[in-house]
């Protein structure tokens, strides 16, 4: 997803470069607008460095030359249509009344009237100017249209006086933007620990036992998680993906690093969600050297750690989520592992299917807890992902309010 932020003039312009960082922690692309006014408070070579993306500071992009370059000269309908939502922070009274009024004169407003992205304004201003009934005016015009405005908060102001007119906490800013975005912010203060991809068991130097998880699903979860609020406690086998840059990750090889990496951070976590695809065996002796071929090999083999039973196991008040392949007995099996391994749910999913599960972007699941069975349609493992978070929030909720019935 990608973001525009604009940003006005005022003392409050600084606060906008944690807004960029904030953002991209939790997946977003930002690119940011700035007013003449507002390259007076803070200069674009901050932005640009903080968020890696042109930072657009007038109608007319002249590239040094007499002449503008013709392609500037429509960049606010590329701008428009590219975006998932436009965010003003700080927002001024004159930009306010210009959106207000449909007064297209800068680069910002143009964009305000092209795109018709959800649009987030966050005021930042004198108290008096809060308050005077022509703001008032604007803000109700721009609520009309379905504007979000994020409420300055009260309290001492630059200018010296007490009272609203202070842009809203960082935190609140892109709240209202995720929101914006459909990315509700119903996990801020969770821990989430997930772990992802595949575990390898060391045979010899050059070769081990294995599978086919790509991490896809893990790792989906882990950006879901971000954009919900979460904090990530991220732990993966080998993949060649990346992960979330905001994610805190441990990269792990075997069954026995990943459970003690899982362990390890247990107590910080409030919700556990084991999507890894770990080693059910592992060598018992692995050689120091490689093996030479020959016309047969026996490999002696021993039971890897069960990370899922052993974390349920040393778990306090943690939701733990386990993920199941299977291949028959599907849902028989998962409930199984349910009960046996003392799971809050379980999302199982058939991997003799074609097309999804292993080694592929789409994936069918069906999520089941101790009272509920929830089929999940083949789609996307981002969307997946957003069901299982879906159900994780609800689980939550019904223990929260079993704690304060108790």
């Amino acid at each position: 997803m990608k973001v525009a932020l604009g940003v006005c003039g005022g003392i409050a312009a600084y606060k906008a470069a944690e807004i960029v960082r904030l953002l991209q922690d939790r997946g977003i692309r930002v690119q940011v607008i700035m007013t003449d006014s507002a390259q007076e408070f803070i200069r674009p070579l901050t932005f640009a460095a903080l968020s890696g993306e042109k930072v657009i500071t007038g109608m007319f992009n002249r590239d040094g030359g007499a002449e503008p370059n013709i392609d500037s000269a429509i960049e606010h309908i590329a701008v428009a249509q590219s975006i998932d939502a436009l965010v003003i922070a700080p927002a001024t009274a004159d930009l306010i009344a210009k959106f207000a009024q449909g007064i297209a004169n800068d680069f910002l407003t143009t964009l305000y009237l092209a795109t018709t992205a959800p649009v987030v304004v966050a005021p930042a201003m004198n108290v008096n100017m809060w308050d005077h009934p022509a703001t008032q005016q604007n803000l109700g015009t721009l609520r009309k249209r379905g504007v979000k405005i994020v409420e300055p908060g009260s309290g001492y102001l630059a200018c010296g006086m007490t009272g609203p007119g202070r842009l809203a906490e960082n935190e609140a800013v892109v709240a209202a933007v995720m929101e914006a975005l459909g990315a509700a912010q119903d996990l801020r203060g969770e821990t989430v620990l997930i772990t992802a991809g595949p575990t390898r068991e060391k045979i010899d130097p050059v070769r081990y036992l294995s599978n086919r998880s790509s991490g896809r699903m893990g790792y989906a979860l882990a950006e879901a998680a971000l954009r919900r609020g979460a904090r990530v406690l991220l732990v993966s086998g080998p993949t060649s993906l990346k992960p979330p840059s905001a994610a805190e990750t441990t990269m792990v090889e075997s069954a026995k690093q990943m459970l003690d990496a899982v362990l390890r951070l247990l107590p910080e976590a409030s919700i556990v969600i084991k999507t890894a695809a770990v080693a059910d065996y592992t060598i018992a002796k692995p050689s120091a050297q490689k093996i030479k071929r020959a016309a047969g090999m026996t490999l002696d083999l021993e039971p890897a750690p069960d990370i899922l039973a052993e974390t349920a196991r040393h778990k306090k008040s943690q939701l733990v989520i386990g993920f199941a392949a299977e291949t028959e007995n599907v849902i028989e099996n998962a409930r199984k592992k349910l009960r046996t391994k003392s799971l809050d749910a379980i999302v199982v999913n058939d991997v003799s299917r074609e097309g999804v599960g292993f080694d592929s972007d789409r994936n069918a699941v069906t999520i089941l807890t101790g009272s509920e069975t929830i089929p999940v349609s083949e789609t996307t493992k981002w969307e997946v992902a957003q069901r299982v978070l879906d159900c994780v929030v609800e689980l939550k909720r019904k223990s929260k309010v079993l704690a304060v019935s108790s």
